[in-house]
C-alpha cells in the first residue's frame, strides 16, 4: 500500500473459500471500504493461493479456516504476507477459537454468517491500526501511505492511539525470577559471538523474543533479523523458502525469488522449531553452516552469505536423534552456545509480571481502563500451572481485556478454566484415568466397542478435561485441530 506519481495504489484484496459463491459475497466488501480497491482475488484452493502470497503484493487477506484446515494452519499464510491484514472466518466460531486464530496470525475473527458491514468495519479499523504516528501525518494526502488516507476519509472516526514501542533487547523477556537472571546474563554473553545459538523449551515459553534479544545486543543488530517456522511451512516448499530459487526451477515459479538466508545476509536467520526439517534438507543446511555458500532452487551459480544461525525447538533433541529423525552432526554443528528456557510454572515470581505488562499493552490498544488485578483473580493467575506457557498467558489476558472493561480484572472476569479450581494443573491428559472414568459402571464383560466409537469417547474425554478447548485437547491428544473437526462431523452422519 501506498502512492505512485501522486496518485494512491489501490487495495489489493484477496479472498480463499472453498465454496466461489461465498467467496464471491465475502469479496464485494471491497465496495463498502472507504478506499479504491482493485479487482478481489479469488480462490476455492489454498495451494494457488500461498503461491500468490508468496510472490506478489498483498494488504488484505480473508481466509475461510475450514478451507485451510483449521486455525493452526492459518500461520503459513501469515508468514508469507507479514504486512497484510488477515481476517479469519469460519463458520464454527467461539471466543477459544478466535483467540487462536489470532495467536496464529490473524488480526481479527468473524463467525460466519457474517454481515459485510461487520467485515468492513473490521478492515477499516485494522488499516487505520497501521496509519503512521502524527508527525507523518501531517504530511499532504498525496504523499499519505493508505492507511492515512483511509483516516481522512472518515473524519468521523475515533482517533487511534499510536501504538506503544515494542520492547527491544533485554527488554523482550520479562522476569526478575532467579532462571531469567541467569538467561540475561547467556545473552548479554552470547550476544557479541558469531556462534550457532541453540534454544530449547516448551511452547510459548519465547525461543522467538530470546533469539530477537540476542540479535538485538549483538553488532549485527543495524541488519536484518530473518525468522522462519520450520513447522508452518509444508516440507516440499522449505528448501525454497531457506535458499530461494529461480525462474522455471518448479511448476509456478515464475520469476526469481531470494531465500530467507539471502535476506539475512549481514544479519541473523533465525530457523523455529528446526526439528521438523526433512533429513534430507537437514544435510543441505549443515553444508551452508560449515561454507555459508548454498544454490538457489533450479539454479548453477553458487552463492555465499555471512549469516549468524539462531534455531530452536520445543523438542528434546537427544531423542530425536536417538529416534533417526535429526542429524546428529548438525545438532553439534549448531549446539555450541545453547540456551534452555524454562516453563512458566517453573518461575511463578514471573507470572504476575507478565500479566501486568500484558494487562497494560493490550488495554491501551482495545482502549479500556484496566490498573490491574484485584486479590482473587491475581490469586487464581499465580496458582494456574499455564501448560502453554507465556503465550498462554498473553493470549489469556488478551481475550479479558477484549471481552471486558473495569479498573481491574476480577476472578469472574477470568477463563472458566483458569477460574474452576478442580481444573486439571497442568496440560497433560491422563487418557487411561478418563477412560475409567467414563465408562459406564455396567459394561458388559468382553464387549468390544468399534474403532469409531472408542476414538469418540477418547476425544470428548480431552474436550471435557479442558472445557470444550479443540486447540488445547488436540495437543494432549497430539492430533490436529482439524481431525477432530472432521471426527465430529462423521458421529454426526452416524446418528443421521
Amino acid at each position: 500500500m501506498g502512492s505512485n506519481e501522486g496518485k494512491v495504489l489501490p487495495v489489493i484484496v484477496r479472498v480463499l473459500d472453498a465454496s466461489a459463491s461465498e467467496a464471491a459475497r465475502t469479496s464485494a466488501v471491497c465496495a463498502k471500504l472507504p478506499a479504491a480497491c482493485s479487482e478481489p482475488i479469488l480462490y476455492t484452493e489454498s495451494a494457488a493461493c500461498l503461491q500468490d502470497l508468496a510472490d506478489k503484493t498483498t494488504d488484505i487477506l480473508i481466509v475461510d479456516l475450514e478451507t485451510i484446515g483449521g486455525d493452526e494452519a492459518l500461520e503459513a499464510y501469515a508468514v508469507r504476507c507479514p504486512k497484510a491484514v488477515i481476517l479469519a472466518v469460519s463458520a464454527k466460531g467461539s471466543v477459544s477459537r478466535a483467540v487462536s486464530a489470532m495467536r496464529a496470525g490473524a488480526h481479527d475473527f468473524l463467525t460466519k454468517p457474517f454481515s459485510l458491514d461487520a467485515l468492513a468495519s473490521k478492515i477499516s479499523f485494522q488499516l487505520q491500526q497501521r496509519r503512521p504516528s502524527v508527525k507523518q501525518a501531517a504530511a499532504p494526502a498525496a504523499e499519505m501511505p493508505l492507511a492515512d488516507n483511509l483516516h481522512a476519509a472518515a473524519p468521523s472516526t475515533p482517533r487511534v492511539a499510536p501504538e506503544p514501542k515494542q520492547p527491544a533487547g533485554l527488554g523482550r523477556l520479562i522476569g526478575m525470577s532467579a532462571s531469567m537472571h541467569d538467561i540475561h546474563d547467556q545473552i548479554r554473553r552470547m550476544a557479541p559471538s558469531q556462534a550457532p545459538v541453540f534454544i530449547t523449551g516448551e511452547s510459548g515459553t519465547g525461543k522467538e523474543l530470546c533469539a530477537a534479544a540476542v540479535h538485538d545486543l549483538s553488532h549485527r543488530r543495524s541488519a536484518r533479523f530473518v525468522t522462519l517456522n520450520c513447522a508452518a511451512i509444508p516440507r516440499d516448499l522449505i528448501e525454497s523458502e531457506i535458499f530461494g530459487y529461480v525462474r522455471g526451477a518448479f511448476t509456478g515459479a515464475t520469476d526469481n525469488r531470494i531465500g530467507a538466508a539471502e535476506q539475512a545476509d549481514g544479519g541473523t536467520l533465525f530457523l523455529d522449531e528446526i526439528g521438523e526439517m526433512d533429513l534430507l534438507l537437514q544435510s543441505k543446511l549443515l553444508r551452508f553452516l560449515q561454507t555459508g555458500m548454498f544454490q538457489r532452487l533450479g539454479d548453477t551459480e553458487t552463492r555465499k552469505v555471512d549469516a549468524r544461525i539462531i534455531c530452536a525447538t520445543n523438542r528434546d533433541p537427544l531423542a530425536e536423534i536417538t529416534a533417526g529423525r535429526f542429524r546428529e552432526d548438525l545438532y553439534y554443528r549448531l549446539h555450541v552456545l545453547p540456551v534452555h528456557l524454562p516453563p512458566l510454572r517453573d518461575r511463578r515470581d514471573d507470572i504476575l509480571p507478565l500479566a501486568e505488562a500484558f494487562l497494560t499493552r493490550y488495554s491501551v490498544e482495545e482502549r479500556r481502563k484496566f490498573r490491574g488485578f484485584d486479590a482473587d483473580a491475581e490469586t487464581r493467575i499465580l496458582s494456574y500451572s499455564w501448560p502453554g506457557n507465556v503465550r498462554q498467558l498473553e493470549n489469556t489476558i488478551r481475550q479479558i481485556v477484549v471481552m471486558n472493561d473495569g479498573a481491574a480484572v476480577t476472578h469472574d472476569m477470568l477463563p472458566m478454566i483458569i477460574r474452576d479450581a478442580s481444573a486439571r494443573p497442568s496440560g497433560v491428559i491422563d487418557l487411561s484415568r478418563e477412560r475409567s472414568r467414563a465408562q459406564p459402571e455396567s459394561r458388559p464383560f468382553g464387549a468390544i466397542e468399534p474403532l469409531w466409537a472408542q476414538e469418540r469417547r477418547i476425544i470428548e474425554d480431552a474436550l471435557d478435561a479442558f472445557n470444550g478447548n479443540i486447540a488445547m485437547a488436540a495437543a494432549a491428544l497430539e492430533i490436529s485441530p482439524s481431525t477432530i473437526y472432521r471426527k465430529k462431523q462423521s458421529w454426526v452422519a452416524r446418528c443421521v
